[in-house]
């Protein structure tokens, strides 16, 4: 499986706001996908340890996790080879190649699709930078159907683009908010609301940090991308430091935990369907098991609907309006 990639000069390197912490960009305007790769690399081979995957731990290391050569032997290539790959080259990687270091590195799924949209990034055709996403109106309408479950759909750097009256009940009128803030980023890591809304904040914030990084493996030349993570970078520390662990994941299914100002605390299901019309959207809803106080305060929200967090003002916080 030794292949011989085109040769490069040193690592890949960020540039502009934030590099060095995996926020550099491309000549393009978009993230550098390079400068991805050789980061991506280098932190899930500093997770690992040696006695992790059976080999002995000889000596002092002056970095933390494998050396490049106990991961090169483990993938079945040479140290030149995954060298190179590490410094952001995977132009001429095959398949099989990338299959092998990703189960040395112990990749999750979302980890080793990841990988492989970085090493070999699909060629987009050119559309506008600033080209707005829209919903297709039989499933705006849909959303505006379900009357008991909110539910909204995302897009690209999760966008918020359509949602019904039970999720403005649940997170708040996004239509009062100017399109450009209706991005759940920005309203975790920049909206104090949010950070109360999530019981589980920082899971919250790590979670979506994790999807951005999926998109920008799989979208490093959207310029708009790297503007959010260039503005959260400058205005916020923890999504700096969340940013520079290069962690990724799917958006799929689990339980949140949430404090709404107007009936308390929930706990709410969460699925997500992921579009099939090619445009990346996703469909998010939430929903409370059957009978539960959780259930009953979703029917308290149901009657105030995008009125709810306005009414949550005036009785005040975690009390039943009348």
């Amino acid at each position: 499986m030794d292949e011989k990639p085109e040769s490069v000069t040193g690592p890949a390197t960020g540039t502009g706001a934030g590099a060095g912490t995996g926020t550099g960009t491309g000549p393009g305007g978009g993230l550098d996908p390079r400068a991805e790769l050789s980061e991506f690399l280098r932190t899930r081979r500093a997770r690992l340890q040696p006695e992790d995957v059976g080999l002995p731990h000889f000596g002092r290391r002056r970095v933390p996790g494998l050396r490049r050569e106990e991961l090169a032997q483990l993938a079945g290539v040479s140290v030149a080879y995954y060298t190179r790959l590490e410094q952001g080259n995977g132009r001429n990687v095959s398949a099989e190649v990338l299959d092998a270091i990703a189960r040395a590195l112990r990749l999750s799924d979302a980890e080793h699709a990841h990988l492989a949209h970085l090493a070999k990034p699909k060629q987009h055709k050119k559309k506008p930078a600033a080209r707005a996403e829209h919903v297709r109106p039989a499933l705006a309408q849909l959303l505006d159907s379900i009357d008991h479950v909110p539910a909204y759909i995302s897009g690209r750097r999760s966008d918020i683009l359509a949602w019904n009256r039970m999720a403005a009940a649940l997170f708040g009128d996004w239509s009062e908010l100017p399109v450009k803030e209706r991005n759940w980023a920005r309203m975790v890591f920049l909206r104090p609301e949010y950070r109360e809304l999530f019981v589980e904040w920082d899971q919250k914030a790590s979670d979506m940090v994790s999807y951005l990084r999926m998109d920008a493996g799989c979208h490093s030349d959207d310029p708009l991308l790297s503007a959010l993570v260039g503005e959260l970078s400058l205005k916020s520390e923890e999504f700096r430091r969340l940013w520079a662990t290069h962690d990724v994941k799917e958006k799929s299914y689990g339980v949140k935990h949430l404090r709404h100002p107007l009936v308390g605390e929930l706990t709410l299901n969460f699925e997500s369907f992921r579009l099939s019309d090619g445009t990346e959207q996703v469909l998010l809803t939430y929903h409370a098991e059957p009978g539960s106080p959780s259930a009953d305060a979703l029917r308290l929200l149901a009657s105030w609907g995008a009125d709810a967090t306005k009414a949550a003002t005036s009785t005040g916080p975690g009390t039943a309006a009348p």
